[in-house]
């Protein structure tokens, strides 16, 4: 059985039919999902999801495309609703992007990703971390952060340079690969992946977007998580049965506070 470790069930493109979404999840072998958190303000609204199904946890934290929005978020604000409710396994997504013209500015952006380093070691629970366009900015914050105190994580849906990747492994965290991975020009991607220790790969679907081969241009979903993890199973010389059993193992050993509403077929 595989886990997604990374989508965002709340989002509008699953409004009209959660249920069969989940339903289709778990007919490809997806037992479990993890709702991914982009505003702090909604807390509510991805603690009911995750309460209302069985196969799905959540997290907490603010996305840096809301990073503007949310620029002041308490970390122990953050550590506390994330400590309220059984089912709210992680922090973030929060991070660094700098694609966009109009995205906050970097300094809050940092500011914010510290608010929630922070708030995972206050916490005890891992951090998700969301990197682009910004891999140099990104391994001066982890590598000062993780000087001053410890902390886990995840370089979710990881599409960056190899350097951020060896940085993360050096630094103790996982790297997650979502549909990217499958994508015919991914070359490097690919690479980096079979330079990452078996025991810190995850796979992600970042659900609704980034759908894999063969589904590209369609709305992505849990279920897709399949097609990633084959691919990366093909990618790293392992079966499907391997790749599984060896990021769903991963996923409860960074997600641990997870095992205890774990699903009986996870």
């Amino acid at each position: 059985m595989l886990i997604d470790s990374h989508c965002h069930l709340d989002f509008p493109d699953f409004a009209a039919d959660l249920p069969d979404v989940i339903a289709r999840a778990k007919a490809a072998g997806v037992a479990g999902m993890l709702t991914i958190s982009t505003r702090v303000a909604k807390a509510d609204t991805y603690r009911a999801i995750a309460e209302a199904h069985a196969e799905v946890w959540y997290t907490i934290g603010t996305h840096p495309h809301g990073a503007a929005e949310e620029p002041d978020v308490a970390a122990g604000t953050i550590a506390d609703i994330a400590e309220a409710n059984p089912r709210c396994v992680g922090i973030g997504e929060a991070g660094l992007d700098y694609h966009y013209a109009d995205a906050a500015p970097e300094a809050v952006q940092e500011r914010v990703l510290r608010a929630h380093i922070e708030a995972s070691r206050r916490a005890g629970l891992p951090l998700i971390i969301h990197a682009r366009d910004a891999d140099d900015h990104m391994e001066r914050v982890l590598t000062d952060e993780m000087g001053r105190s410890p902390f886990r994580a995840v370089l979710h849906c990881f599409s960056s340079g190899r350097r951020l990747a060896e940085a993360g492994v050096e630094l103790g965290l996982f790297v997650s690969f979502s549909g990217i991975v499958t994508f015919r020009r991914s070359h490097d991607l690919r690479d980096i992946a079979r330079r990452v220790p078996l025991d810190r790969i995850l796979v992600e679907t970042d659900a609704p977007f980034l759908a894999p081969e063969p589904h590209r241009g369609r709305t992505n979903e849990p279920a897709y998580t399949a097609d990633t993890a084959r691919s990366l199973a093909e990618t790293l010389g392992l079966s499907a049965e391997d790749i599984a059993r060896i990021t769903t193992a991963n996923f409860f050993a960074l997600f641990d506070k997870a095992a205890g509403t774990r699903p009986s077929a996870a």
